[in-house]
């Protein structure tokens, strides 16, 4: 048998960080992950179970303080980072010069533009360096990038609702179907989980329960990767994102306008070749559509369609699980890829 791989995890007591800590704890190529916390900290829990009390009685989970040296000794090859953007930022050069990969689950390695980069205000402690991984790293979106996913170094953990969102245009996009000029038109919903574990006035329970809100209009952190990787304009997507008064979970509803009349057969047939032998994206026959229920707590994408009787006017709709699809499950995806397993393992 060959040896099995040593990960480690920082920011296992995040839920996306529980969500992967939970995969790769029955991944069968690895061994029991190593999971850390910043280095130099001593406060807080030591072990992930005293923060998530359904891991306890399973041989526990220590927290341990982040040591080069340390992981380096025990063998860690891959590095998964479930880290606000700003930690991923500083600690992801430290790594790379350590000889580790990473997989990093925030939003700082995801946007070559600076002008939308600058949404995050980064202050790089060596700019030249962070310029380097920055064009490096590769946006880990298996269904478009497996063959850079494979070699890279640096994968940057696409974002929940950018997720939902590419997946569904990039097939029509690519077979020129789109008319650009009508603009696209993305209203998206997304669980109280999408905002973090850190509670807000915004995601207290009095806030979200029998309620449902827009926020972030125009200005969302998720909207810079979609049009990069979908090669759009800025003006081409208005993107609206919703809170919903549900753990978990997002669903995107998009508008498009087609640049000829098409038949349901033709959308049906480019949404299906586009995700030929991509496991985890599902196609509905229309007039079928995707509800949150079908892939919550799964790693796929859910697309369905609905073409008006003009076969111009096209509304898609994209389900996730924000914590799997989204963040911890693709994560594990990109992971198969980068050491040549099939990826569908351990996620199942």
């Amino acid at each position: 048998m060959p040896a099995k791989l040593k990960t480690a995890v920082l920011g296992a007591s995040g839920y996306s960080g529980l969500e992967l800590t939970r995969i790769l704890e029955r991944h069968p190529r690895l061994e029991k992950p190593v999971l850390l916390r910043r280095e130099g900290g001593t406060d807080g829990p030591t072990d992930l179970a005293e923060v998530f009390p359904e891991l306890s009685g399973n041989g526990g989970y220590p927290l341990r303080s982040l040591s080069w040296p340390e992981l380096k000794r025990q063998g860690v090859q891959l590095l998964f980072l479930a880290t606000p953007h700003e930690a991923s930022r500083s600690l992801v050069p430290e790594a790379i010069a350590q000889g580790l990969r990473v997989i990093d689950l925030s939003g700082a390695w995801r946007l070559k533009q600076a002008q939308h980069r600058a949404i995050y205000s980064f202050q790089d402690a060596d700019a030249v360096t962070a310029a380097e991984l920055t064009a490096k790293a590769v946006y880990g979106l298996p269904e478009l990038n497996s063959d850079r996913i494979a070699s890279a170094q640096l994968v940057a953990n696409p974002g929940c609702y950018a997720t939902s969102v590419i997946l569904a245009l990039a097939p029509l996009l690519k077979a020129k179907l789109i008319d650009r000029s009508h603009g696209i038109i993305s209203d998206s919903k997304s669980g109280v989980s999408g905002a973090g574990k850190s509670p807000t006035s915004r995601t207290h329970f009095i806030s979200v329960a029998d309620n449902l809100s827009a926020y972030a209009v125009f200005h969302h952190r998720h909207l810079g990767e979609m049009v990069e990787q979908l090669e759009l304009d800025d003006g081409d997507l208005t993107f609206t994102p919703h809170l919903l008064p549900i753990p978990r979970g997002i669903l995107s509803t998009l508008y498009v306008r087609l640049n000829r009349a098409t038949k349901e057969a033709e959308v049906e047939s480019c949404l299906r070749d586009f995700y030929a032998g991509k496991h985890w994206v599902r196609v509905f026959a229309t007039p079928k559509l995707p509800q949150l229920q079908f892939s919550l707590h799964t790693n796929y994408c859910d697309l369905g369609f609905c073409l008006a009787e003009d076969g111009q006017r096209l509304v898609l709709v994209s389900c996730v699980d924000n914590l799997l699809k989204g963040a911890a499950g693709q994560a594990v995806q990109n992971m198969n890829l980068m050491y040549e397993w099939e990826e569908r393992e351990g996620l199942q």
